[in-house]
């Protein structure tokens, strides 16, 4: 339900936006860096991985962009300022909302960028959405939900518009042997669903698939660079949230960067089109 999805994003991303200032990038994104060597800033590869996706979503300037589950806003600024779009970011949480939207106002993107709190399925705009991405979000939506999503995405995407999604999936042949530590204490309600139930859900829908890259070692990067800012800024998460919120985070990002190096979970980025008569205006290729 939207009151119990509200609750479980509220669990995990509205303990204290100063605990995820410690260790995250100076964007704050919340998900895989795309890395050009195992040594590279944290920095870097994080604006890479922003110009990554709006090159793969040919952005252009006056695309209408929506980011569904944008976080503290990183991508849609990115967006705007270096690709000239008409950003929306949309986000469950009260705190990432707040900063987002303090954010926006500090770089004077008022008239290009808007973040406001609001359930994926309860969004109608005015006018169909030209690119949409949707990063490290679907984790929450769930294997039952995926064909509301989907279906949602592609009413909210204009024809010949173009989706990309990115996010962690289940191995399909090491199954799960019942709620985790992860589950009980980190991320209530998570669910992560094998890469081939996603694409069929997305095909159901209309998406013709268009590219599927892993990013998993990139993860395990991003991941070992968060336990070690973590590390780094022990004292101050510990005032800015408390002894048990630090060990719980550090432990489920050094226990998520073992799984992703072993291959237990991967992470997936798709690059979907709602193609129009045939027509697909996405790179020939990626």
């Amino acid at each position: 339900s939207r009151s119990r999805d509200q609750a479980a994003i509220a669990r995990h991303y509205d303990i204290s936006n100063d605990f995820y200032r410690l260790w995250l990038d100076r964007s704050m994104l919340y998900s895989a860096a795309c890395f050009d060597s195992p040594e590279e800033d944290l920095d870097i590869a994080q604006l890479r991985k922003l110009d990554s996706i709006c090159q793969k979503l040919k952005l252009r300037p006056e695309d209408r962009f929506l980011d569904i589950g944008c976080g503290w806003g990183g991508l849609v600024l990115h967006a705007a300022q270096h690709y000239g779009v008409h950003a929306c970011g949309i986000t469950l949480s009260v705190q990432q909302a707040e900063l987002a939207q303090q954010r926006i106002r500090s770089n004077h993107l008022e008239d290009r960028c808007t973040v406001r709190i609001c359930d994926y399925r309860d969004l109608e705009p005015a006018t169909a959405f030209d690119k949409i991405a949707s990063i490290g979000m679907v984790e929450h939506v769930g294997g039952s939900m995926l064909p509301t999503y989907f279906e949602q995405i592609w009413k909210l995407l204009r024809d010949g518009g173009a989706f990309l999604l990115s996010g962690i999936a289940a191995s399909a042949t090491q199954p799960t042997l019942g709620p985790s530590f992860i589950d009980r204490y980190v991320f209530p309600d998570g669910d992560l669903v094998p890469l081939h139930k996603t694409l069929r859900e997305a095909e159901l829908a209309g998406f013709e698939v268009r590219h599927v890259e892993s990013m998993r070692e990139q993860y395990a990067l991003t991941l070992d660079r968060w336990v070690s800012r973590l590390d780094q800024h022990l004292a101050e998460a510990r005032k800015a949230t408390n002894e048990i919120t630090c060990r719980t985070w550090k432990l489920y990002m050094a226990a998520s960067a073992y799984a992703f190096r072993s291959g237990r979970i991967n992470l997936y980025r798709t690059l979907l089109s709602k193609s129009n008569q045939g027509r697909c205006e996405l790179a020939l290729t990626q």
